[in-house]
């Protein structure tokens, strides 16, 4: 597959291409984004090869079309023996749960995929998965979902382009979601809003209401405890926040921090490198000028 993607050059960062893709309106509570992404075509060092991905509340099922990617840094911890490229899996195609730290995974060579986000929500009630059990992993798509959703693999692989390859995934995914949607989730467009979603259908399910009982059924559903999902929540609004206000030259700490729901500035930065890995200044600095923060550049 040859992909047309948005060339997302950026000062320093080499013209690599990448491109953020909005889901159709009838999977907006179940997908999150699409992303593409491909190296094909440019001489990269490296230290480029790297991508850094935030925590996130978030399941992602990754199409390697072209070449292969490792992980190799979960939070703090370097991976001792790297994960085997998704090219050794039959099916060229990996998934992974929530993170609740970062991660940093290395293409050796050039590549060219596409990432699905999904709400765990979405996957548990279309799959019947125990979330539980794949917070911080990446593993073969064919190790934890049926035989539908690998031939849904298969068949995305054998998309000529792009759009052919994203309206597949959707046209898999859209009567699945349709029967389960009314029953797992009421529509959101970000992560707080599904958060609290999560908390008022756990209050009025099943019998009992009490706050373990509550908990319990959230991080059934969603694989994390509701307190790092507002968490995450809140450190993506601050992230958006400060960015916006760096680039209109009006950046404020105090009141991103105020705004944002933290404590302080201090809380602001301890937040931002629980998630990133990084210090506000820091990720600013490599969102500008270093090729392995690419998908902190996107746009929705």
């Amino acid at each position: 597959m040859r992909f047309t993607t948005h060339d997302t050059s950026h000062q320093a960062v080499p013209a690599t291409h990448s491109a953020l893709i909005a889901p159709r309106l009838s999977l907006a509570s179940c997908v999150r984004a699409y992303v593409t992404r491909s190296t094909m075509g440019v001489d990269l060092r490296p230290d480029q090869r790297h991508n850094y991905y935030p925590a996130a509340p978030l399941c992602t099922i990754t199409f390697g079309f072209q070449g292969e990617s490792q992980l190799i840094r979960l939070g703090d911890e370097p991976i001792a023996q790297p994960s085997a490229p998704i090219a050794l899996s039959r099916l060229r195609t990996s998934f992974s749960g929530p993170h609740t730290v970062p991660l940093v995974t290395l293409n050796p060579g050039p590549i060219q995929a596409l990432m699905v986000s999904l709400t765990p929500v979405a996957v548990v009630a279309m799959t019947g998965v125990d979330m539980a059990t794949l917070v911080n992993r990446v593993v073969p798509l064919e190790t934890v979902l049926d035989q539908s959703w690998q031939d849904m693999a298969l068949a995305v692989h054998a998309a000529p382009d792009e759009v052919a390859a994203v309206r597949c995934v959707e046209d898999f995914l859209e009567p699945r979601w349709s029967a389960v949607s009314h029953s797992a989730m009421p529509k959101a467009d970000r992560y707080r809003y599904w958060a609290e979603s999560l908390a008022l259908r756990a209050t009025t399910s099943g019998v009992g209401s009490s706050l373990r009982q509550i908990e319990r059924r959230i991080k059934q559903w969603a694989g994390l405890p509701m307190r790092d999902l507002r968490r995450l929540a809140r450190a993506e609004d601050s992230f958006f926040r400060v960015r916006d206000g760096q680039e209109a030259g009006a950046l404020d700490w105090a009141t991103a921090a105020a705004d944002g729901g933290f404590s302080d500035q201090a809380h602001l930065c301890r937040e931002t490198r629980r998630v990133t890995g990084l210090s506000p200044i820091e990720l600013t600095k490599a969102i500008n000028s270093e090729e392995g923060f690419w998908l902190y550049r996107l746009r929705d």
